[in-house]
């Protein structure tokens, strides 16, 4: 099994990054989005990767964290999604905005991957869900954003859910109102800002 593999990035083709380690050229399937993140050619970097071993060929899958090669294990242990697919989704969405998105429902953010069809997208919401861990990067996305002014009607969960919109790039007040609009006594944080990207999806 290859982990990592750390070296000089001597080229980047169409959907990969070759990477010379002593002497021997790694070729890496790697998402559009990390590809574009990459330092210049000539610089040294390390790439996690997955092995994907088939009977006529072994391929190289790499990411820049080791969230990002986590979350592909989860999507390509999806039926009916395999390595390249699990690229297609990687490229199209970052591995927190793959867990809002799931945590929303959104099958049409999902099947935009191209080669993931509505009923593919569907399926990878049900069995990811109890899988991506939502509430870690909840967290992580409420602690990054900006503050937004304290407000005596709004509960602890109300006040998170708006950062977290916040930090995911949407307008403080449209996030306020979509929050507000949510009906939910004692809705935790996480339920609140489900219901609440109902609104603005």
């Amino acid at each position: 099994m290859i982990s990592y593999v750390r070296g000089e990035l001597v080229s980047l083709e169409k959907d990969k990054a070759i990477v010379d380690v002593q002497g021997v050229g790694y070729g890496i399937f790697m998402p559009e989005r990390s590809m574009g993140m990459l330092p210049g050619v000539g610089s040294e970097v390390k790439i996690h990767t997955y092995l994907h071993v088939r009977e006529e060929a072994m391929q190289l899958f790499g990411f820049l964290t080791r969230d990002d090669l986590e979350v592909f294990r989860l999507l390509i242990g999806v039926s009916g999604i395999g390595p390249k697919g699990g690229l297609g989704i990687l490229s199209q969405l970052s591995a927190d905005d793959l867990r809002f998105a799931v945590l929303a429902g959104d099958v049409k953010a999902i099947s935009a991957a191209p080669g993931i069809g509505k009923k593919t997208a569907e399926k990878l919401i049900i069995e990811l869900k109890d899988k991506l861990n939502l509430h870690e990067v909840l967290n992580r996305t409420v602690e990054e954003a900006e503050a937004v002014p304290a407000d005596a009607s709004y509960s602890g969960a109300q006040t998170e859910a708006v950062q977290a919109l916040v930090a995911l790039g949407y307008g403080s007040t449209e996030s306020l109102r979509a929050v507000k609009k949510v009906k939910q006594e004692d809705a935790t944080t996480e339920e609140l800002l489900k219901e609440a990207l109902k609104y603005l999806l």
